[in-house]
């Protein structure tokens, strides 16, 4: 269950999930996009929209490899002052002095993770090598154990870290792949990474097939991933929706370091637009960006009772209902105010209304 901006309803009585606070974090955000940053980009969708992305974002400030260690304390602090560790639950590592260094085990020191592997792309090549978007603090053991594997779910696992938090193991989406796991309140933070590294390396990543482990790309600069991979990222990114800690990063990196964004973070919707369920229509920035200000917590209500699935909002909202794999099972508008949907009780599901995200339990 993705439960890092999660919530499950009580489906005894009309529970209203006054949920629209899940999206407060990307509100609150697009006060920090730069006014016409993304202007460019209006009317296009599919591989237009990606590599005029590209054109955006490509450009930027590189770092050396030990810069990471002070950027780290800006990027991925925990609110107790902590390091924020990608790949284990267990660690509360001290920046500096608890960097690796040698490791004996889970919870000896934190390294420098290439969440997207440096071997993918020829190793030191810069400015891959130091991107901070793909660069995160890990515990060294556990990275040790992800090595340059493809993320993925794991079907049989033959690696925990502590309390199950990241899991190694065969694929359940691809056969005869070994793949790493990451937490659940991780994946859509890692998708969102995947997407902008095909997206800012347009230029590059189609050669990056040819090394070792790369099955989650497909050779080419659109889609550029495999078919695999691409429905597995969207599904982990419309699950774990963008957090506080995504947007806090994506702001330090752009003001702080390489001076450009995560556009996946600023619009995580653009990911439908370039490979998902919305590539037929072309994306408006400045209507987005205009969405995200103008919504309220008080905009929009969903919850459920009886196997009813209700929905009110201002007139005219999109609707999309997804199951917990991600697929859109029914699309709607909202109509006159409130509209209900009557589903299977005791499903999970997971409810897009405009630029809102819900998790329901019927």
């Amino acid at each position: 269950m993705f439960v890092k901006k999660g919530f499950v309803a009580n489906s005894i009585g009309k529970i209203c999930l006054l949920f629209c606070l899940l999206l407060c974090g990307v509100v609150r955000s697009s006060g920090q996009i730069p006014s016409g940053y993304y202007d460019q980009a209006a009317g296009l969708s599919n591989s237009a929209l990606k590599t005029k992305l590209y054109t955006l974002i490509n450009s930027h400030t590189a770092l050396s490899y030990a810069d990471l260690w002070t950027a780290f304390q800006t990027t991925d602090v925990r609110t107790d002052g902590k390091v924020w560790d990608i790949y284990s639950s267990a660690t509360n590592y001290v920046f500096i002095t608890n960097q690796c260094g040698n490791y004996s085990g889970e919870g000896s020191c934190y390294n420098r993770e290439h969440s997207f592997p440096k071997s993918w792309f020829g190793g030191e090549v810069a400015p891959m090598y130091t991107d901070l978007f793909h660069l995160y603090p890990s515990d060294g053991y556990v990275n040790g154990k992800r090595s340059n594997y493809p993320l993925g779910n794991v079907a049989t696992v033959t690696y925990s870290s502590s309390n199950s938090y990241s899991l190694l193991g065969n694929s359940a989406d691809s056969a005869g792949l070994i793949v790493f796991e990451p937490a659940d309140e991780m994946k859509g933070d890692l998708a969102r990474t995947y997407f902008y590294m095909v997206t800012c390396y347009e230029n590059l990543v189609a050669s990056w097939k040819s090394n070792d482990n790369t099955e989650m790309l497909a050779g080419n600069n659109y889609p550029a991933f495999s078919g695999w991979a691409r429905k597995m990222l969207l599904e982990w990114s419309r699950l774990d929706p963008v957090s506080d800690k995504e947007i806090a990063r994506n702001n330090a990196i752009y003001s702080n370091f390489q001076h450009n964004r995560n556009p996946f973070i600023d619009m995580p919707q653009l990911a439908e637009y370039i490979w998902g369920d919305s590539t037929s229509y072309s994306f408006q920035p400045s209507k987005y960006i205009s969405a995200l200000k103008t919504s309220s917590v008080e905009s929009c209500c969903v919850w459920s009772s009886e196997g009813c699935l209700h929905v009110s909002a201002i007139a005219n909202e999109p609707i999309r209902i997804f199951d917990l794999c991600g697929r859109l099972i029914q699309e709607s508008h909202t109509e006159n105010y409130d509209q209900t949907f009557v589903f299977e009780s005791g499903q999970l599901l997971i409810v897009q209304v405009g630029l809102r995200s819900f998790k329901v339990r019927l």
